[in-house]
């Protein structure tokens, strides 16, 4: 039994940017020893200033599903798609640092779109921009990487981010290669797959996401909503639908993202730990269903305001 605010290996503490930024530049130096890490040292210090609010353009985070916690997982679940992906390739293309890069900077800022800025007086909460999301991270990431010399796959790394979103089918992201496109979908896989193995993820989807989806128009204020896009009428038909949407997600993650999951077997010799414990999620949820008790759901998520913030 891991902790809450720990990795799948229960060996990184996924609430603090700084020792997610240790793994992941301990992957890319693995991968790449003749390689300088700055450009991702930089990035986790410029992610853990913007989500904490020392940022002066932004707001601190205020979702707290699409939280610190969410990003850094799935950015150490794309570093660890890339390095099993290198060690199996089987006559593929060899990744080198600038794709490592594109990659682990696209699940970095993926969900940068969330965030408010200091003079946005419209929106009250960063969910109200669900729907928008994937377009405001995408610009954010093309602006970021030519401010640290990386413009001229600025405009490809942007359009990667589109695979973790559903305004657009995966099979119409236009990228220019099939290279390109692995990577994407190892970024898209990401997102899945560390999310949904979150030792948290229902207590999350509960707590958390359902109010998400309220603020962002994909769930009812009440009984009396009718905002036309509302999927979800109630919390409880949240949870009632999570088999449901795992089904969809396996068919997402095998058919459209060409099951780039196999490559976390890789990287941990033969056992893929993030299935493990979606299975483990999903068993549950399931008999969360059928009783129709969400009091079943008892493990306590890190608190938002609790993660360390500590430089890189």
């Amino acid at each position: 039994m891991h902790r809450n605010d720990y990795d799948i290996s229960d060996s990184i503490r996924t609430t603090d940017p700084a020792a997610v930024g240790e793994e992941v530049v301990r992957v890319y130096c693995k991968l790449f020893p003749h390689a300088s890490p700055r450009a991702l040292e930089r990035a986790f210090t410029d992610i853990a200033r913007m989500y904490d609010g020392g940022d002066l353009v932004y707001w601190p985070c205020d979702t707290e599903y699409h939280d610190v916690q969410h990003v850094l997982d799935v950015t150490l679940a794309m570093a660890r798609l890339m390095d099993g992906y290198q060690g199996s390739r089987n006559g593929g293309e060899a990744l080198v640092p600038e794709l490592f890069l594109v990659g682990t900077l696209a699940a970095l800022f993926h969900d940068i779109g969330y965030l408010r800025k200091v003079n946005d007086t419209r929106h009250k909460n960063g969910a109200e921009y669900t729907q928008k999301r994937v377009m405001r991270g995408a610009k954010f990431l093309e602006d970021y990487m030519n401010r640290i010399g990386m413009a001229e796959l600025a405009p490809i790394a942007s359009r990667i981010i589109h695979f973790t979103g559903y305004e657009k089918s995966i099979a119409r992201i236009d990228v220019p290669n099939l290279t390109f496109r692995l990577i994407g979908n190892m970024l898209g896989t990401a997102d899945i797959i560390a999310q949904m193995a979150d030792r948290c993820y229902l207590e999350k989807c509960r707590d958390r996401l359902y109010p998400e989806f309220v603020e962002g128009g994909l769930a009812a204020r009440d009984e009396t909503d009718r905002r036309a896009g509302v999927m979800f009428r109630s919390v409880e038909d949240l949870m009632q639908k999570a088999p449901t949407f795992y089904k969809n997600a396996s068919v997402r993650l095998n058919d459209q993202l060409g099951s780039a999951h196999g490559y976390v077997d890789k990287h941990f010799g033969g056992q893929n730990l993030y299935f493990d414990e979606i299975d483990k999620n999903m068993t549950y949820a399931t008999a969360v269903a059928e009783r129709r008790d969400l009091s079943l759901l008892r493990r306590d998520p890190p608190k938002p305001g609790e993660e360390v913030f500590a430089a890189f």
